[in-house]
Order: structure tokens, then C-alpha cells, then sequence
């Protein structure tokens, strides 16, 4: 069978169409981070400017609400990351890459072999029986019980815990502050499989970043790609090729605008960024640019804007407002069009 072939143009436009960059939308903040798969965030406020680029007339209260009464939580999901999630989402994210996060996190730490990382887990849910606790509470509480600093980082790992607002928030970025899930996100009944969590995650995937292929998805979800095509076989889909001839899946419905839609010029938060790693074949970040906003000298990703659908340079709030500075030479009428988006996003911040 012949599948038809995407070009780059329209694997570009396809994705900035799905993650809401090509006309802002009037979903729910916690529908609209449905949509988009999740937004990461270990930066809070790099939430509140991701939904102010999607959504249309989108006021920081908005989300701070969702946050406050659960509808949106903020939790560690893909990749062992802080994303904001729909309270919907979280317990099939979770336990979609519960197995692959312990894994992982085994490999990396190499804690010692007398470590029953159960026993931690079960010492940390009666720490929190009464309630929220600040992150340096739980690590006092912990080595009070003769466990090793070394656990603390896999602790979310083994115990499903969420920020707690106001932590976690634009007012109050510092997440430190955390809770059991359970008290804050209703558990579905049943509770998902580990196959139903994996097929709902890689389903809200492509319906946010499709077309995509088998590594583009193991790289979002954080798995091998054995365990990615085992999904992809439970699936129904519907299949592509890129220019190379590489094979791309996708969900059935989900939109392919035409190649010369256009793209007005938007701005990505902080953790934004790292969507742009997850879409490398749509070229939202062109790759000479790329050192520019990642790199090892850089911990963190840095704030970018598009401009016709990629990325033309960064920005920063500052003295007030925003500033902005471009990786090449725009156009006076591109320029204006920056400015106005910054300004808008100055007067957002400013409340």
C-alpha cells in the first residue's frame, strides 16, 4: 500500500495546528492541556504563558483556579518531568510509565541492594496521612528514619504525589509543597491497565504532535521502542511517510492543514521549549538555532517565539515587560507583529 507523503511544511503546520500555536482556542485550560498532551513544567509560570499563547482571552486566574480545585494537576509523568495534566489524564499517564520511570531510575542512581524503596514509599504516605508537607519536612522526616538522602529523588516514583497549590503556581512558583494524589485526583474505577494507560497516552500524543514516528513517540513517553510498537500494533491508526520515506503513524481525524497555512508569530514559555524536541521532523526549531536553546551550558530551556512557525529567537521578562531578541534579521512588518504579541504578553504578566 502506498501511504502519501508529508512534507516538512505540512508536518510543521500540523503540529502548531494541534498544539493550538496556529489560532488561539476557546477550550477549558484543562481541555486545552488535554489536547496538547500535557505541558511541562518544572517552572510554573512557563504553564500560564503556554496556555496564554493557545487560548483566547486566557487570564492567569484561569488556570490558578483549575489548579486550586484539581481539574489540572501538576505531577511527574513522561520522562520522570513535572507536567501539567488534566485531572482526567493523570492516572493513565502515570501508570503508563510507572514501570519505565523505576527502571530508570534504578540505572541511574544505583541505590544500595538493602534499599527497599516500599518501605520509603509506605513511610512517605504516613508522613502525608495528615495532609500536604514541604519538601524539606519530607526530606527531615525520611532521614529521621535512617534512610539515605539518596531516596528522595525516586520517592515520586514510588508514591503518586502532586504540587499542592499555592505552590506551584504564578504567584508562588516554588513547588514545594507536595501531597498524595489520591487526595487530590479521584482514582477512576477500575483503575487503567498499564496497556490502557500506554494506549491513552501515545493516542493523546499523536492527537497533540502527530504525525509522528515509533522513535518520536519512545522519545515523548520515555520508553524502548519495543514497547512503543507494541502499542502502535493495538491501535487504530492511520500511516504516512516523510520525504526520507520514513514511516509516520497518526490518529484517525486529527487535523493536516495545507502546507502554506499561516502562522502568526506566538511565544513558548520556559519548559515549553522541550516540546520542540519531541517535533524535530516538523523543523519548528531550525536546527542552526538549536545550541542557541539547548545546550550543556544551559540546565534549563530558554523562552522562544515563533515566527511562521519557527522558532526565530528568545525573549525574557524584564524591567517590566518583555524582551525579545532575534536569532537573524526580521522584517519590519514581522518586527511590529513581535512587538505587539510581547506587548500583550507584558500586560498578561502584569495582570
Amino acid at each position: 500500500m502506498t501511504h502519501r507523503v508529508l512534507s516538512t511544511h505540512e508536518l510543521n503546520r500540523a503540529v502548531l495546528a494541534r498544539q493550538l500555536l496556529l489560532e488561539r482556542s476557546t477550550l477549558a485550560p484543562e481541555q486545552a492541556v488535554e489536547q496538547v498532551a500535557g505541558l511541562q513544567t518544572q517552572h510554573a509560570p512557563s504553564g500560564y504563558v503556554g496556555l496564554w499563547s493557545r487560548l483566547a482571552d486566557f487570564g492567569r486566574e484561569q488556570l490558578t483556579d483549575a489548579l486550586h480545585v484539581g481539574r489540572i494537576v501538576q505531577g511527574w509523568v513522561m520522562r520522570s518531568t513535572i507536567h501539567m495534566v488534566s485531572a482526567r489524564d493523570y492516572a493513565p499517564f502515570t501508570e503508563a510509565v510507572r514501570a519505565v520511570r523505576r527502571d530508570w531510575w534504578v540505572r541511574t542512581w544505583k541505590p544500595g541492594t538493602g534499599l527497599d524503596m516500599r518501605a520509603v514509599a509506605d513511610s512517605v504516605r504516613g508522613y502525608l496521612a495528615d495532609g500536604p508537607l514541604k519538601q524539606a519536612e519530607l526530606q527531615r522526616r525520611l532521614a529521621g528514619d535512617g534512610f539515605p538522602k539518596e531516596v528522595w529523588p525516586g520517592v515520586q516514583l514510588w508514591v503518586d504525589l502532586v504540587r499542592v497549590p499555592p505552590a506551584g503556581t504564578w504567584h508562588t512558583p516554588r513547588a514545594h509543597v507536595y501531597g498524595l494524589a489520591e487526595r487530590t485526583v479521584p482514582a477512576p474505577q477500575p483503575p487503567p491497565s498499564e496497556a490502557e494507560g500506554r494506549d491513552a497516552l501515545v493516542t493523546r500524543y499523536l492527537a497533540g504532535f502527530g504525525p509522528a514516528s515509533a522513535k518520536d513517540i519512545a522519545s515523548f513517553c520515555g520508553w524502548n521502542i519495543t514497547t512503543t510498537r507494541e502499542v502502535l500494533a493495538r491501535l487504530e491508526l492511520r500511516r504516512f511517510r516523510d520525504e526520507s520515506g520514513g514511516e509516520l503513524v497518526d490518529v484517525p481525524g486529527a487535523p493536516l492543514p495545507p502546507a502554506d497555512t499561516p502562522a502568526p508569530v506566538r511565544f513558548l514559555g520556559q519548559w515549553d521549549a522541550n516540546m520542540l524536541v519531541h517535533v524535530r521532523r516538523a523543523q519548528i526549531l531550525p536546527e542552526e538555532f538549536r545550541p542557541r536553546v539547548f545546550a550543556p551550558s544551559m540546565p534549563q530551556s530558554v523562552p522562544t517565539f515563533l515566527v511562521d512557525g519557527r522558532v526565530a529567537g528568545t525573549w525574557r521578562f524584564a524591567d517590566g515587560g518583555v524582551r525579545w531578541e532575534p536569532f537573524h534579521d526580521l522584517p519590519s512588518v514581522v518586527r511590529k507583529e513581535v512587538d505587539e504579541e510581547a506587548e500583550q504578553l507584558s500586560a498578561f504578566a502584569a495582570g
